[in-house]
């Protein structure tokens, strides 16, 4: 038995199911675009247990299907990918951008694999499914040095992706015949290796195994809330924690809106950081920003006049790389109660902040923010991708040196008769002076010198 509680002998999930989470499309009430992998995850379940000894109530795989598994998701992760026997990643562009894609791949691979017989065939204990087509899209190098035969799966697997093949019936054979490939090599692979239980690791702190090359997407996530200890007294202090960023506006649902936040960004190929709006309320209004950033703002907050003069003043100073989202939950007895007085101090602190912002942004218009944290989830993709678009367009290339002004005929024949100026000069409506001591590089002579002398 190892130090996790699990026995050599005991009943394993065989696989997990490794993938990218993709976000909602921006049009309300799209349909989940994860629905697609989840059908997959259940025909591989279905297709492992025809052909294997799963015993009943044994789960055959593994598959990160919620997005709201609180404070502990981390760990389940971590436990899963300690115990699993075989690693199965969903290839795809978005797959090899998800930093945590690339830290459940670095994850599984920190277990040794072992040939369970010594004339079995050396494996990595990875099963790689093409989701969609890669051929046009260079490898991280941690998958380009796996040997694995994809046409093995069948011509239009190889060349479509297992995607395309469960969407359109045209491919429906294909799709089945790929499926029931994918779960023999899946138990293949099982019953040829041995890979013994490892170590459950603290999962955020992992690297990505894909160190892929592009340049980093930071995302700072700045909370402007209460902890405990400053709580007006007529707030429920269910929804805060010791520190600021405990923040959890959805309680029970999901975990502290930071920690939620950050795991969406990641899924957006980003690396977030979560700090205090008031370390950062300085730096973001000097326009000394290193990054894009999300506000999540808590309107109780804004009854604090200190806090409330801190949006003030960020609103002033049109910090467009910087998306605010207001979580709110209608759940909330004391949110409902307050909610048009909450509403207005928000709408007076962010007046440019509002007009600046399309309804369609926000997904919901007037008071009440967003309601559910389903709503957070709609909301958060758009606003990091339009901090980050503002913040780009502000880094870009200092602004060239502004042109010389047009001349001016107005200006030069106001300076008198014949276009003398009061020095002796004329002035030429093209911007050529003719002073006496002043050298304009077109005298066929060459006898007046430069002022300060000859060259």
């Amino acid at each position: 038995m190892n130090d996790r509680g699990w026995d050599e002998d005991d009943a394993r999930p065989y696989f997990f199911l490794s993938y990218a989470h993709t976000p909602k499309a921006g049009a309300r009430g799209a349909g989940d675009p994860n629905h697609w992998v989840r059908q997959l995850y259940r025909d591989l379940c279905e297709a492992v247990l025809q052909l294997t000894t799963v015993p009943a109530g044994v789960p055959v795989g593994f598959m990160d299907e919620s997005m709201h598994q609180g404070e502990l998701w981390a760990d389940r992760l971590s436990e899963e990918l300690a115990s699993c026997r075989v690693f199965v990643p969903l290839y795809s562009p978005r797959y090899f951008n998800s930093v945590p894609c690339g830290q459940e791949w670095h994850a599984f691979t920190r277990r040794p694999v072992y040939p369970a017989t010594i004339d079995a065939e050396r494996t990595s204990g990875i099963v790689p499914v093409l989701w969609a087509p890669m051929s046009r899209y260079r490898l991280p190098a941690v998958a380009s040095e796996l040997q694995f035969n994809h046409a093995s799966f069948g011509p239009d697997y190889a060349t479509e992706g297992l995607y395309a093949l469960m969407k359109l019936t045209y491919f429906r054979s294909a799709y089945e015949l790929a499926v029931h490939r994918l779960a023999a090599r899946i138990v293949q692979v099982a019953e040829e290796t041995v890979i013994p239980v490892g170590r459950q690791l603290d999962f955020n702190g992992l690297p990505s195994a894909f160190n892929v090359s592009a340049p980093t997407k930071q995302l700072r996530i700045s909370v402007l809330s209460y902890h405990q200890g400053e709580l007006p007294a007529d707030r429920n202090p269910d929804f805060y924690g010791t520190r600021r960023t405990d923040w959890h506006p959805y309680r029970p649902a999901g975990s502290p809106i930071a920690q939620h936040a950050v795991r969406l960004a990641r899924q957006l190929g980003f690396q977030p950081t979560v700090h205090e709006f008031d370390d950062e309320v300085d730096s973001i209004i000097d326009g000394n920003a290193e990054a894009p950033g999300l506000l999540l703002l808590d309107r109780w907050a804004l009854r604090d006049p200190n806090r409330r003069e801190l949006v003030r003043r960020f609103d002033r100073s049109d910090a467009t790389w910087v998306s605010v989202l207001e979580p709110w939950n209608t759940d909330d007895p004391e949110c409902e109660e307050r909610a048009g007085e909450l509403g207005e101090l928000s709408d007076q602190a962010l007046r440019k902040t509002r007009r600046a912002s399309r309804p369609s942004f926000l997904g919901v218009t007037g008071p009440t923010g967003l309601n559910t944290l389903e709503d957070f989830d709609d909301a958060l993709p758009r606003a990091a991708m339009k901090a980050k678009y503002a913040f780009e367009g502000r880094t870009r290339a200092e602004p060239e040196d502004p042109s010389p002004p047009r001349p001016n005929l107005r200006d030069a024949f106001r300076r008198g008769p014949g276009g003398f100026g009061a020095d002796g000069s004329r002035s030429d409506p093209f911007g050529h002076d003719d002073h006496p001591d002043r050298d304009d590089g077109d005298d066929p002579d060459g006898r007046t010198a430069p002022v300060g002398g000859p060259r």
